[in-house]
This record gives structure tokens, C-alpha cells and sequence, in this order.
């Protein structure tokens, strides 16, 4: 029987410092140090540390790992973090990363009520591109539920492949919410895919975040699609760990994911069985859990 070649991953695989909520944006670099994981993209909220770039690049250089990207404070609860002006915070963005060498800057579509954010961000965006090497990823969202009623908070579209932006990122706890089929969004996205959140969803109306392969999303397969054809952005654990018990529950959950993550971006092509039910895809997922058990 011949032995299959595996593949050696382009895409470097980063720490979302917001999957270690509640712990700090300091604690998530002390742990993607001790994890193994090749950097962190840093989550701007209102944890003072994330704000602070001089602060965010000593944390770097002492724990000797490099900040892959900056997301931009694009929450509610982030309306009032670094400036109320949408446009200063995406300039705040860009420096941050420009000066913490970052490639990328995740971005998430306006919401409705910023009317004329809304009508400009596409040509925008475009234009804060133009001006910098740093990537401007936007974010796929999804439809706000409850119960029976859909609201669409997001303008122009929560589903950014809908207008033109140069480049994308997809969060697949997002297209868990939205119900989206998350295979046709990736191939939508094409080459302008050049962020990942890996994540898993059951298809919640709650954005769940669930550590990779503990849901029904495309997980698996959509790693081993990227790696087939050689993508080279950076995949960001961004998983939610605040229901952790412990400090070593949650280590071991993001222990779990990157080894989910990295075994699926080195996999051996594949095609998954065509029912659906798990086969190889099942026994791969099982095996990231175990790797993920034994490494935390």
C-alpha cells in the first residue's frame, strides 16, 4: 500500500486573543506562546492592553510571538474604543498593524444605523487599501434572530461577498449563524480569501464560536480545500472558552483546536464521503481531539 504524501502548511495559525475571555489580551500571548501557535491576531476591545500598540509590541517581543493581524473595534461594545468614528478607527487599525507588522486588518461590514459609513464603506475600504501593503479583510456576519422574527443589522450586506472588497475573511461560527452553505461562500470568495476564523457552529441563532469539530460546520474540509490550493493567509483560532472550568480546561480546549487546525491544513487530499456521515473526515476530527488532549 502506498503511503501518502502530507502536506507541509503555508498558512500560519494564530491565537485570537479574544478565546481566552475572560482572561486578559497579556494571557493570550503567554498561552500561544506556550501552545505552539505561530502568532496572534489581536482583537481590539476594552481591555486597555489591546489598545495600547507600544504595550501589545512589548508583549510580543517577550514572548517571542509575532502579531499576525489586528482586528479592528468593530463590536458593540467597542463603539466607543479608540474613537465613535468609524473611519478613525480603521486609520487606527492600519497604523497599529503597520507599526506591530501585521499583514492583515479584519474589518466587519457597518451596522445599519451608521447610515453614511454604510454608503461609503466599499469605496472606502478600497481606497484605505490603496494606501498601505496591510490587507482590509472584510468579515462575513449573519442575520440577527429571535425566535421567529430576522433582523438585518449589517449594511451594505452581513454577507460581504455580496459587494466588492478586495479582500475577505470568513468566520465559520458566522456561516453557522447565517445558515449559510459555508463550501459555496469559500469558493464565492475565491483567491480574496486571505483571512480565516476557524470556529464551529451548530446553527444557533447565537454566534456559539465552538472549538473546530465540535459542530456541524464544514471545518475539516474547508483546511484541507485551502491547503489543496496552496492559501497562504493566516487561519485565527477564534473560538469561545469562557465557559471553562479552569485555566487548564481552556488551555486544552485551544490546545484542541490548533491541533485540529494544523492536522487538517497538513491532511492528505481527500475528497469526505458523500453521505456526509464522517468516514475518514470523523476519524481526522478525533484524532485533532486527541492531539489536542495529549499536547495541552
Amino acid at each position: 500500500m502506498g503511503i501518502e504524501s502530507v502536506r507541509v502548511p503555508q498558512a500560519k495559525v494564530a491565537l485570537s486573543t479574544a478565546s481566552v475571555y475572560p482572561e486578559s489580551t497579556a494571557a493570550a500571548f503567554e498561552i500561544a506562546a506556550r501552545l505552539g501557535y505561530d502568532g496572534v491576531e489581536v482583537m481590539v476591545w476594552t481591555d486597555p492592553v489591546s489598545q495600547d500598540v507600544e504595550a501589545l509590541r512589548r508583549l510580543s517581543d517577550f514572548h517571542g510571538v509575532p502579531i499576525l493581524a489586528v482586528h479592528a473595534p468593530c463590536l458593540l461594545i467597542t463603539q466607543r474604543v479608540w474613537s465613535t468614528d468609524p473611519w478613525t478607527k480603521l486609520v487606527r487599525a492600519r497604523a497599529a498593524a503597520e507599526t506591530l507588522g501585521a499583514s492583515t486588518v479584519v474589518v466587519h461590514p457597518p451596522f445599519r444605523w451608521q447610515r453614511t459609513y454604510a454608503r461609503e464603506f466599499e469605496r472606502g475600504v478600497w481606497r484605505m487599501a490603496d494606501e498601505t501593503d496591510v490587507r482590509f479583510a472584510v468579515e462575513n456576519m449573519y442575520p440577527w434572530r429571535y425566535r421567529d422574527r430576522e433582523m438585518l443589522a449589517y449594511a451594505p450586506d452581513w454577507d460581504p461577498t455580496r459587494n466588492d472588497y478586495r479582500h475577505f475573511t470568513i468566520d465559520l461560527s458566522h456561516t453557522a449563524t447565517a445558515r449559510n452553505d459555508t463550501l459555496a461562500m469559500v469558493d464565492r470568495m475565491g483567491d480574496r480569501l486571505g483571512h480565516v476564523h476557524i470556529a464551529d457552529g451548530s446553527g444557533s441563532a447565537k454566534d456559539e464560536h465552538l472549538v473546530p469539530g465540535r459542530g456541524a460546520q464544514p471545518c475539516a474540509e474547508v483546511l484541507e480545500r485551502l491547503a489543496a490550493r496552496g492559501f497562504d493567509g493566516h487561519v485565527v483560532v477564534e473560538v469561545n472558552t469562557r465557559r471553562a472550568m479552569s485555566a487548564a480546561e481552556r488551555e486544552e480546549d485551544l490546545a484542541e483546536a490548533l491541533a485540529y487546525t494544523r492536522l487538517h491544513l497538513a491532511a492528505p487530499g481527500a475528497a469526505p464521503p458523500a453521505d456526509g456521515t464522517g468516514g475518514e473526515q470523523g476519524g481526522r476530527r478525533a484524532a485533532g481531539r486527541r492531539m489536542g488532549r495529549r499536547k495541552a
